[in-house]
């Protein structure tokens, strides 16, 4: 199946009707080390809430009218910078309606999750994204066969059992501003 630009199937997340899904496997992505609030993360501040940008506002509106935003992160251990960064990050987007949880790696694995990132929208559509080795996203596959659908939706139900709210993951992993500071600046994180 060819792949399609990204921005092609953005409507889906007006459109749907009930639920969109995210898997996240990756270990972070090219879009947010490229973005200010990324920079300002690795030099020790914590990212500001953003209620009124346009993901958080469609997440509010879509869950006004019933629909549902979830995701699961895959995290490594321990977590990468990406994945500190999507946890810091996270709060916004549940404040707004969306219920993100993360799994461990090794949990992921053991239990035969997909290894590449994708969407499900109200269990019919799948988009599947393609990923290069730079974290960028290269394209997207919009898929309504069924079996494919049917692997999206085991993997969603069996991850989501498995997941823990990334508050908690958070709480346990973040770590103090200096030693964010310290890494950043190329130092060892840990005094020594």
């Amino acid at each position: 199946m060819p792949l399609i630009p990204f921005e092609e199937i953005t409507h889906l997340f007006a459109e749907f009707e009930h639920t969109a899904f995210r898997l996240e496997t990756r270990r972070g992505y090219a879009t947010d080390r490229a973005g200010e609030r990324f920079q300002a993360f690795q030099r020790g501040f914590d990212p500001r809430p953003e209620p009124e940008h346009p993901w958080n506002v469609n997440v509010r509106d879509k869950a006004g009218q019933g629909a549902h935003f979830s995701r699961i992160r895959i995290v490594d251990e321990p977590p990468t910078d990406g994945q500190l960064f999507l946890m810091a990050t996270a709060a916004g987007n549940v404040a707004a309606g969306e219920d993100i949880r993360v799994i461990s790696r090794a949990v992921a694995d053991s239990v035969g999750l997909p290894d590449h990132d994708f969407w499900l929208f109200d269990s019919r559509i799948l988009v599947r994204m393609h990923i290069d080795a730079t974290d960028t996203t290269t394209g997207v596959e919009a898929i309504e066969d069924p079996a494919a659908v049917l692997a999206a939706c085991r993997a969603r139900d069996t991850s989501w059992a498995l997941a823990v709210p990334t508050a908690q993951v958070w709480a346990q992993v973040r770590p103090p501003m200096w030693a964010r500071t310290s890494r950043a600046r190329g130092r060892p994180s840990v005094p020594g």
